[in-house]
């Protein structure tokens, strides 16, 4: 059913001007004239403007659209628009005989001035019984548009993959990046802030006594709050306030923001009068502002080092993901893979509890590493989605026989009995229209097949188990 808008020509061309213009349709290249001269006898002459809409999207498929001028493209609306086709001058589009597409997988509009001839399904037997070259001639633009409708959707499935990917991990360097970009902002403003006070503690003139004195105190305060435990804020706060009071009372400048760092060092007053028997109280405001900048300093130190830590991990972790800077075969730690998976996937873990039950000292297999942690990464993905991402996720890994176990459990809804046998065909899936494709579980199939495995599901509701077998012997399989 095409739309309203598109019309027949105001003036019909000529049959053997439609004729001609057929033999510039590669599918029909060398067809004889007598048999392009019955299609365009037979045919429905149309023409459309650029932006005018040909068919929308679920409306019944009815002809086969021979495009003599132009270009049309196809795209899906639910869940955001994706490109499926482009058809350009020259192709065989629409209902094909043999087909059984019963309706337009999206919207049809024209990008060009558009001049077509039309097909309608109620001519086929007649197209075909005329035409008898026909017949190869359509099947074999339908296994060419299966192939390529069939790469489009795989590529949109790895761009989603990929997608996901880069989502958790932003997220994941968000958090590490963000802490060291504070804890370095932290640090100069106390390096500033030291530099300007640092005349005031050269001008103390401290003897040697006091000077070891300090260190004295200082490194005890250090020692003692390596094994100092976390008091509750309560308590916190009321140390905080004594040390604030005893400060001012000194006097001595900023007792608010000293009192605060010596207070989560687990310094007390009691502390601070052993001080004041080193230093006059000018003296140890000095020195105790010194110390208060130096602890905060050495925090943020403590941050940077922590955080970009935390980063180097995450960095190692995508390299063990995608086997960066390795062969395509290599010996590969299934257990080590699955670990990276997860890893992967952290900011969707957060109510996740995961269990591993990893046989010891497993041999590592022959196997193309990357592909295999795509297979982790779809099941450990539906397991989430089944779990709402909250729940308890089990992962197992052990010897049965000459083989390689891999389990996958979750303690999901389930799935129903009526669709296990079906989870694994290209292009099915339960998910609402635009979140997903249904080609996670068909290409964990065909990556396991290719390392001659084999892949399974077991479930029921509250437990559901995918289960991956691989050959020890993995150099059979290439």
């Amino acid at each position: 059913m095409l739309s309203p808008t598109v019309a027949p020509p105001p003036s019909p061309t000529p049959f053997e001007a439609i004729a001609a213009a057929l033999d510039r349709i590669a599918p029909l290249h060398g067809m004889p004239l007598e048999d392009r001269m019955w299609l365009a006898q037979h045919g429905e002459e149309i023409t459309a403007q650029a932006g005018d809409v040909l068919f929308e999207e679920g409306a019944p498929a009815d002809r086969m659209i021979l495009i003599l001028k132009g270009e049309i493209h196809v795209r899906r609306q639910r869940g955001g628009p994706m490109a499926l086709f482009i058809g350009r001058a020259g192709q065989m589009t629409g209902l094909l005989p043999f087909s059984r597409m019963t309706s337009y997988g999206g919207q049809g509009f024209a990008i060009s001035p558009v001049w077509a001839l039309l097909i309608h399904k109620s001519q086929f037997p007649a197209m075909l019984a005329a035409i008898p070259s026909m017949t190869s001639r359509v099947v074999y633009t339908l296994l060419d548009r299966a192939r390529e409708v069939t790469r489009i959707e795989q590529q949109a499935e790895k761009l989603s993959a990929l997608g996901k990917l880069a989502g958790n991990l932003a997220h994941e360097l968000n958090n590490p990046a963000s802490a060291a970009q504070r804890a370095a902002s932290s640090l100069v403003a106390e390096l500033r802030a030291n530099r300007q006070n640092r005349f005031k503690l050269v001008n103390l003139c401290l003897s040697e006594q006091q000077i070891r004195g300090i260190e004295e105190w200082e490194q005890h305060i250090l020692d003692r709050s390596a094994h100092h435990l976390p008091q509750d804020a309560g308590a916190l706060i009321l140390q905080e306030e004594a040390m604030r009071k005893w400060l001012s009372d000194l006097p001595c400048g900023e007792a608010w923001d000293v009192a605060a760092q010596l207070a989560d060092q687990g310094v007390t007053t009691a502390d601070l009068d052993a001080m004041r028997t080193i230093l006059e109280p000018k003296e140890t405001c000095v020195a105790l502002q010194f110390f208060a900048r130096y602890l905060r300093s050495k925090r943020s130190v403590d941050t940077l080092l922590n955080s970009t830590a935390r980063i180097f991990d995450l960095i190692s972790a995508v390299k063990a993901y995608s086997y960066m800077d390795r062969a395509p075969i290599l010996e590969v730690d299934v257990p080590a893979g699955l670990d990276a998976t997860v890893q992967m996937l952290q900011s969707r873990m957060s109510n996740v509890q995961v269990e591993r039950d990893y046989q010891p000292d497993l041999p590592r297999i022959s196997a193309y590493g990357s592909e295999l942690n795509q297979v982790w990464t779809a099941l450990i993905e539906n397991a989430l989605d089944a779990l709402g991402n909250q729940g308890l996720l089990r992962l197992t890994c052990r010897l049965e026989a000459e083989m390689l176990l891999v389990e996958i459990w979750d303690a999901g809804p389930g799935i129903p009995s009526e669709l296990q046998d079906r989870i694994f065909e290209p292009f099915f899936t339960t998910k609402a229209p635009g979140q997903g494709l249904g080609l996670g579980l068909d290409n964990a199939m065909r990556i396991v097949r290719k390392h001659r495995g084999h892949l399974s599901v077991r479930s029921e509701p509250g437990s559901t188990c995918f289960r991956v077998r691989l050959p020890l012997d993995q150099l059979q399989a290439y």
